[in-house]
């Protein structure tokens, strides 16, 4: 598919240009980006992304593509390069804008969630997109992902949308199978948040049943993301943790709410229920720790098809994807994910309008859906999360990918899609939703598990940590370091 540019001259020019025979889409530009992009004199852009395996691999083939057939028309040439993580990425981002000894050049256009476009626009380097897309075009992508760009003010986008993610539930349908003809447990019980709690007790006491040793049953779920899992659950109950008003956050951790959230994770983790053991849930699905879990819809291209037990013993196994489970009588609600690109002002004139062009060229439709096919992430324009679309492309892409891609069309559907606002502190707000309650669980797990191997039973070993009490402390000290961290100005 052709990408068509932005045209500003009059109808009637555009009309002799295009009738002009031999005329390419490269020349049908105004007067001014004519003088800024010469084919002759190619411009190049550096790109910082944090894709990795299929999805870094899906990103260099379309710059490739783009560097020999589009961008080579209009004097573009486009260098991409995955720096790790999203971690890896924000702190080297962070430390060229800041001129950090050793640095690198700050890039013309990086990877970024909403908390480090905002920490870049505070230091005035994040182009205003508005300048360089018409309302037409900012019109043709979808709203939730616009607005996710428009934090410093609402006439403003500060981040153009490339590719999204929500979560969605992932099981190891094999072993699921094995359990289910046991014990009459249907699909039906995990579409909601506390049928995935009732269900993984009833996996653990099963599993448990198949051994002659007490107290050794598995787990059967896991979480990636606790901060979603805390922010989603609240929107689905009716209360938003983080609001945004005027620029200024806002807390709002409910007590009854966060206690529901608790009773739904810290409890079944303790009894061991539920489990986190490497560094992603895929990784326990991979050992056979746990046989379903949530997680980003980018993230499908890393689930197994095997699981290893041992050296020795390793069996395949199918996927199968779902919609989030919500929570009982609630209202719909799905996290909104994944970076977009901040085009910076490091660069010329030029180099910004470069980035602005291939940003547009990458999330056309037929590019977009490629991504979307072989990464396992989401589209950006309304037309291109089309089913049909999709699919026709579908088969392309392992199992696991059109799982995934098919439960996440599903629940943007059927739901609304979610996502805080930027704020100063924002991203390390989230990061003790991250770990407060996921690392206490953790650790409060290793406590029990040692006073059952020293031959206390599970029931006499969790009790000590399901009080009122126990939850008491948590949520407040968890409250005081979200309100001391909110407040700081």
């Amino acid at each position: 598919m052709r990408y068509t540019l932005k045209k500003t001259a009059s109808l009637f020019m555009v009309l002799v240009l295009f009738l002009m025979p031999g005329c390419s889409s490269a020349k049908m530009i105004n007067s001014e980006e004519e003088s800024l992009l010469d084919p002759d004199h190619p411009v190049t852009i550096e790109i910082w992304h944090y894709y990795n395996g299929a999805q870094q691999d899906a990103m260099h083939k379309l710059v490739s593509e783009f560097n020999e057939g589009y961008g080579s028309e209009l004097g573009i040439k486009v260098k991409a390069s995955s720096l790790g993580n999203v971690s890896d990425l924000e702190e080297n981002v962070m430390a060229s804008i800041d001129g950090k000894v050793g640095a690198k050049d700050i890039p013309n256009v990086f990877a970024a969630y909403a908390d480090t476009a905002y920490a870049v626009d505070k230091r005035g380097l994040a182009v205003d997109l508005k300048k360089y897309m018409t309302d037409d075009e900012i019109e043709e992508y979808i709203s939730s992902y616009i607005d996710e760009g428009r934090f410093s003010s609402e006439d403003s986008l500060k981040i153009f949308p490339v590719a999204k993610a929500t979560e969605v539930f992932m099981l190891n349908k094999t072993d699921w199978d094995k359990f289910s003809k046991a014990t009459g447990a249907s699909l039906k019980d995990i579409s909601t948040v506390g049928g995935v709690t009732a269900v993984s007790q009833k996996y653990y006491e099963w599993t448990d049943s198949l051994t002659e040793i007490p107290d050794d049953g598995k787990a059967f779920f896991g979480r990636d993301a606790m901060a979603n899992y805390f922010i989603i659950g609240a929107r689905q109950m009716g209360i938003e943790i983080f609001s945004i008003k005027d620029g200024v956050p806002s807390l709002n951790f409910d007590k009854k709410v966060i206690r529901r959230l608790w009773d739904n994770y810290y409890i079944p983790y303790i009894n061991g229920y539920f489990a986190s053991s490497g560094k992603f849930r895929s990784d326990d699905i991979k050992t056979g720790n746990i046989l379903s879990f949530i997680g980003s819809s980018a993230g499908a291209t890393f689930f197994p098809d095997q699981v290893t037990l041992d050296d020795t013993h390793t069996y395949d196994i199918e996927m199968q994807a779902f919609e989030c489970p919500q929570f009982e009588n609630s209202e719909r609600f799905s996290v909104q994910q994944g970076a977009g690109m901040v085009v910076t002002k490091a660069g010329s004139e030029a180099e910004i309008k470069a980035s602005v062009e291939f940003l547009k060229w990458f999330t056309d439709t037929e590019q977009n859906i490629r991504f979307a096919v072989s990464s396992g992430y989401l589209p950006v324009k309304k037309n291109a999360n089309n089913k049909e679309l999709i699919e026709g492309s579908l088969q392309e892409a392992n199992n696991s990918v059109v799982q995934v891609l098919d439960a996440s069309l599903q629940q943007i559907e059927d739901s609304t899609l979610y996502t805080t606002r930027a704020f100063e502190q924002g991203t390390s707000a989230r990061n003790i939703l991250e770990y407060s309650l996921s690392d206490k669980a953790f650790q409060d797990r290793a406590e029990v598990v040692a006073s059952i191997q020293a031959g206390m039973s599970r029931q006499e070993a969790v009790s000590k940590y399901t009080s009122d009490d126990n939850f008491d402390r948590w949520y407040q000290d968890t409250k005081s370091s979200l309100e001391a961290l909110i407040n700081v100005k």
